[in-house]
């Protein structure tokens, strides 16, 4: 018990992947660092959906980048998927906004499948320790069978991504989905296991850009 604690522990979380991640956009450039960490079928939103690797090909860093930090985390029971929101403020400090970003992982590194989030008038208050949720792992049954009735949307790489995703944790206890309309207002949904239902912690809606 005591090693598979110790091994646990050394794998990095969702959070440090995003302090990492917000680390090297100071480090290597903005969208440098976005393409390092993104998964292949990652997406982004200009307002409208993007796939991030095909958008960000070839686009040069800004001169200085944004800097953020993640303050909650949302995690899978079996640690593998979690949601990280935080606040944002632009290279100049003028502007700031939160963030939401999706992590999966698979062995020991992590990449984002989904960035997206809007600007505030009042800055979102910055965390020294993120606070982290993780989903109950009781009631695998019944979580894997609601799970295994879910609809999600099959994303094919070199494709737009089109107007709406969902997604989940392999084990069915974190559950996400998303949508845009045609003038670029979005809506973003996660869900938590929490050991008898799912249970919605974040919801959030961006407004059309003006025109």
């Amino acid at each position: 018990m005591i090693f598979a604690l110790l091994i646990a522990a050394s794998v990095p979380t969702a959070v440090d992947a995003e302090r990492a991640f917000a680390r090297d956009a100071q480090r290597i450039g903005q969208w440098t660092a976005f393409r390092k960490y993104a998964a292949p079928t990652a997406v982004m939103f200009t307002p409208q959906a993007v796939w991030v690797q095909q958008f960000l090909k070839g686009r040069k860093d800004p001169p200085a980048a944004l800097t953020w930090s993640p303050a909650e985390s949302y995690v899978s029971c079996d640690g593998r998927t979690a949601i990280n929101k935080g606040p944002w403020t632009s290279a100049s400090g003028k502007a700031h906004g939160y963030f939401t970003t999706v992590w999966m992982r698979k062995g020991g590194a992590w990449t984002w499948t989904y960035d997206g989030g809007d600007g505030l008038d009042t800055p979102m208050p910055a965390r020294a320790r993120a606070i982290v949720r993780r989903a109950s792992c009781a009631g695998g049954r019944t979580v894997r069978a609601l799970a295994r009735r879910a609809v999600s949307a099959a994303q094919v790489a070199g494709k737009p991504p089109g107007d709406a995703g969902t997604g989940r944790s392999a084990d069915g206890t974190l559950s996400y989905q998303w949508k845009v309309d045609p003038k670029g207002a979005r809506h973003f949904q996660a869900q938590l296991w929490t050991g008898r239902h799912y249970q919605t912690v974040l919801e959030q809606q961006t407004t059309a850009p003006a025109q």
